[in-house]
């Protein structure tokens, strides 16, 4: 069974047996050119738009400025999409070890997103470096947008009817059917991630956005590997057109979340009842307030400030006596 239909209908019998046949892509001569628009890159673009509004009314809550999210993007996004590439690029080397041209080719499809959260990842140490914010706190913002951008984003292999899952007779099975061919029902990976994901991006809205619920930067950055690592690893068993590690059985991507997850899970244990310094974010607004405060030295009260903004220690800690 091929791991792409872009020329099926698609149906799901648990709604009716709604049937939706629309064009994967559609094309248009301007000025004398033919141009084509694919329908998987316009769900890209709206995911990746609604990711950045997202960070940029959340950044403030972080110590970040909003104006700097469009910073970091005009970065991120060209890297991130050469590391996608790269990464596709390395676990299929035999589609393109004879015709190295095509590697640039992208628009045929061919990515993965690990790759891109690797680039993604250098390129925020770097710019959080320049900027003088803690890249852990950069990391919290870029996760909880990143998860808001994967919900819709999926939704970009339904258009161009891929990435789902074997043939099945589950009740919320989606049926593809191409033209004179029967009807092959298969799993709808693509809404089961999108689905987990909206769950996550729920939780961190409403809750570790929540003041005292992030105690540290990176605790939402580790939720959200946490997350979206479980889904995944669950999801992509029963995907069709996953990459494996040469000469092994072993679902690439599935590994690396899996670990990823559990690498995530142990961060978030060990530091449960760890002393943390001050977020960044309260640091920051302490240091607004005593520049605000008169008769006291500047730094001496956002130190101040700050410490007090620190989590509690935890109970049953021995503090000296004075």
């Amino acid at each position: 069974m091929p791991t792409m239909m872009r020329d099926a209908a698609i149906s799901f019998p648990m709604l009716g047996n709604l049937t939706l046949d629309f064009p994967a892509s559609f094309t248009f001569s301007l000025f004398g050119h033919e141009f084509t628009i694919y329908m998987y890159g316009i769900v890209m673009a709206i995911a990746f738009l609604a990711a950045v509004f997202y960070a940029s009314k959340k950044a403030p809550k972080l110590g970040i400025k909003s104006d700097d999210v469009f910073s970091l993007v005009l970065w991120v996004l060209p890297l991130a999409i050469v590391g996608c590439r790269i990464y596709y690029v390395i676990s299929e080397w035999d589609q393109f070890k004879d015709d190295l041209i095509s590697i640039l080719y992208i628009w045929e499809g061919g990515i993965a997103m690990y790759g891109g959260t690797i680039a993604g990842a250098l390129t925020i140490i770097v710019w959080s470096k320049c900027k003088k914010i803690p890249f852990a706190a950069t990391l919290d913002l870029g996760g909880s947008a990143l998860i808001l951008g994967q919900v819709i984003g999926r939704w970009a292999n339904f258009v161009n009817r891929e990435a789902f899952g074997y043939q099945t007779d589950i009740f919320c099975r989606m049926g593809l059917t191409q033209p004179g061919k029967e009807t092959v029902y298969v799993h709808p990976t693509f809404l089961y991630e999108s689905l987990w994901n909206l769950v996550g991006v729920f939780i961190i809205n409403f809750y570790w956005y929540k003041k005292d619920h992030r105690k540290y930067d990176g605790q939402i950055f580790a939720f959200y590997v946490l997350w979206y690592g479980t889904g995944r690893a669950m999801v992509e068993g029963l995907r069709t057109d996953s990459l494996y590690i040469p000469g092994t059985n072993i679902r690439t991507s599935q590994l690396v979340a899996a670990c990823s997850a559990l690498a995530a899970l142990i961060f978030l244990l060990v530091n449960i009842r760890r002393e943390h310094k001050p977020t960044f974010a309260a640091v920051k607004a302490a240091a607004e307030e005593a520049e605000a405060a008169p008769g006291q030295d500047a730094p001496e009260a956002a130190a101040e400030k700050a410490e007090d903004a620190a989590p509690a220690e935890p109970e049953g800690k021995d503090k000296e006596e004075s």
